[in-house]
């Protein structure tokens, strides 16, 4: 356990010099997937989709459950599901090294599901990892929030 800690703690300690580190390219690429994946969510583009999330995706839903790709993927192609545009707060993008990176932001994602409306805000870390030319997301964490607590 203190290993793991230790770890956490380094790696908190060096992502910034990391990310300080990265050329403006590298920060510009990833930023351009990061857009790319979190429109094909919005526009349940299910071949965007399977194509940007890595086979052994790891996805931490709001409740904290756990699932892989298929789940994510279904969650948001599904026929009875309809999301309105989203606007990111507090959004981060950070390269982990020359083949990883993560995005995170807050949200308010609303939309209807079984056409009924719904409204939830969220805040999410996707971690991308890079596959010969291109990205895909490995893990993906969402915490859901009081709709009415305040922005940062």
């Amino acid at each position: 356990m203190r290993i793991m800690i230790a770890a956490a703690l380094a790696f908190c300690v060096a992502a910034p010099a990391i990310a300080a580190d990265a050329p403006a390219s590298e920060i510009a690429d990833l930023r351009a997937f990061a857009d790319a994946f979190d429109a094909a969510q919005i526009a349940q583009d299910r071949a965007a989709l399977e194509r940007m999330v890595a086979d052994d995706l790891v996805f931490i839903d709001g409740s904290g459950k756990r699932y892989g790709k298929a789940f994510f993927i279904d969650g948001w192609t599904g026929a009875d599901h309809d999301y309105d545009p989203v606007t990111l707060s507090d959004r981060v993008i950070l390269p982990v090294g020359p083949d990883a990176g993560l995005a995170s932001a807050e949200t308010i994602l609303s939309g209807r599901s079984a056409g009924k409306p719904f409204r939830v805000r969220i805040r999410f870390t996707d971690i991308f990892r890079r596959h010969g030319d291109s990205w895909q997301a490995t893990y993906i964490h969402v915490t859901r929030m009081a709709l009415d607590a305040p922005a940062p």
